[in-house]
């Protein structure tokens, strides 16, 4: 049976409140589940994360949950009436006043109150993801006054981005400040910061989650322009890399998005990072039951690409058929798989090793491409040899045995590893090999006569004490050992 190595992210919203939903979405492959922290109140989104470890606990499934800081993002205040239709030609003035007044037809405020220092004349303003644009002509005090070049309805709190990037505002907002700190309360294991614009940006996030008590891994969200050209130091200051397509597509342009999408993944890769790939994936099933073919390839091609996971937003949140997108895009990521090049592409953790256990993961996966395996099993503690196991991709499956709950749903997020529950007690080192084992035989991830790469640490429970590769042979009294044994 074919397991499916790409990971599925899916946002959570009012169409996945109900608990039965929810255990539909993860039975049928969601391994990550979003908060995104822009939309519902914080009871909300604690009462749903208390969800999601009770049903995912019911389940018997290793499911990690990503908070999503709602970021710096500039917004229109709100109208009178809810909303305003533009014409083509019309003017109309954004107001960054303090305390602005309802909109009207010709003027509402916006949230960014430094808007009028960053834009001058002949700079091209983007509405609700590029669906309206107009053109700054005049900046008169606190009003930016523009000519609407292509015209729509615009509705209350929609996005603004300038064309080019450009705009001076912190990668931290002020509610991010505030926002940090619940998310560690609610013990996420992924914090996403939306809009970073350097590695400062994330060192001082990293910061925050730490002092307030939380080992969470950081997610850098790439949707600026400035993000580009800081993108080799977000990525040494990340854990996580999200190719957010929304933003990004509308501040560079259409065109540049698919090359760039490439490069950045790429890129991430080289510096073994995670990859998470967003927006607007099966956007056509919010209201259809069946995703497009322009769909269908578009997941496909970031799975081939490489990506750890594909995510899915308003898909689940707030779509007709939550359970339906996530069995389409479960069934989409196997076949890219059968179809891509999996040879394990040893020589890409070319790098200076400056831990034991990422030599051994390299040893390991180096091992794989030259003797037969039906998988690599990893004892681990905090589940780093799983990630630089993952960095090597390859068709052989790595089963990931940790007795640290925080550890096996951060390996939720990698790709090609299967997180599973060590609850052997034996301080034995051949013990806790041969419980592992018979775990791993009930739960026919193995059967007898498979040949496996181990790799563990000499010591039980000890935090980065990867050192050991060993080739064994399942057998029904435990398992053959095959010299040479590798020990660092």
């Amino acid at each position: 049976m074919q397991i499916r190595r790409t990971k599925i992210i899916a946002t959570l919203g009012p169409a996945t409140d109900s608990p039965e939903v929810l255990g539909a979405v993860i039975g049928a492959g969601a391994t990550i589940l979003r908060i995104n922290l822009s939309h519902g109140t914080h009871e909300q989104q604690v009462a749903r994360v208390k969800q999601v470890r009770e049903v995912a606990d019911s389940l018997k499934k290793e499911v990690a949950i990503l908070a999503d800081l709602r970021g710096p993002k500039i917004r229109i205040e709100q109208f009178a009436d809810g909303a305003i239709t533009l014409e083509t030609g019309d003017r109309f003035t954004l107001d960054t006043a303090d305390v602005p007044e309802p909109g009207t037809q010709s003027m509402v405020g916006v949230t960014y109150k430094g808007l009028a220092n960053d834009v001058s004349a002949g700079d091209l303003l983007l509405l609700d993801d590029g669906l309206l644009t107009m053109q700054v002509v005049e900046v008169r005090g606190r009003h930016i006054i523009c000519e609407v070049e292509l015209g729509g309805i615009l509705r209350d709190r929609k996005g603004i981005n300038v064309k080019g990037g450009g705009l001076s505002l912190p990668g931290i907002a002020e509610h991010d400040i505030e926002d940090i700190p619940r998310a560690a309360a609610m013990d996420v294991d992924y914090l996403a910061v939306s809009f970073p614009r350097n590695a400062d940006d994330m060192n001082e996030a990293r910061k925050r989650l730490r002092k307030a008590g939380s080992n969470a891994s950081l997610v850098a969200k790439i949707e600026r322009t400035e993000a580009i050209k800081n993108l080799d130091e977000i990525i040494a200051a990340s854990d996580v890399i999200l190719i957010a397509r929304g933003d990004l597509g509308v501040e560079i342009g259409d065109a540049e998005l698919p090359g760039l999408q490439k490069q950045i993944t790429n890129k991430a890769m080289d510096q073994n990072r995670i990859v998470i790939t967003a927006t607007q994936m099966m956007q056509s099933m919010i209201e259809n039951p069946i995703p497009t073919r322009a769909e269908v390839l578009d997941v496909a091609n970031a799975v081939l690409d490489g990506t750890d996971a594909v995510m899915l937003s308003a898909e689940t949140a707030v779509g007709r058929f939550p359970v339906a997108v996530v069995e389409a895009m479960h069934r989409i990521c196997l076949g890219a798989e059968r179809h891509g090049d999996i040879d394990a592409e040893v020589t890409h953790l070319n790098v200076q090793f400056e831990r034991i256990d990422q030599a051994i993961a390299m040893a390991a996966m180096f091992m794989a491409t030259h003797v037969s395996v039906h998988g690599i099993v990893a004892l681990t503690e905090s589940g780093s040899t799983a990630q630089w196991l993952s960095r090597v991709r390859s068709a052989v499956p790595i089963f990931a045995l940790s007795a640290v709950g925080a550890s096996r749903r951060r390996m939720a997020m990698y790709r090609g590893v299967y997180p599973v529950a060590l609850d052997s007690h034996s301080r034995n080192i051949e013990a806790l090999l041969s419980d592992s084992i018979q775990m791993l035989l009930k739960k026919e991830y193995l059967k007898l006569g498979d040949r496996i790469i181990l790799t563990m640490g000499e010591h039980a429970g000890r935090e980065g004490g990867t050192n050991t590769l060993r080739l064994i042979t399942v057998g029904e009294s435990g398992y053959t050992d095959h010299n040479p044994t590798l020990v660092f």
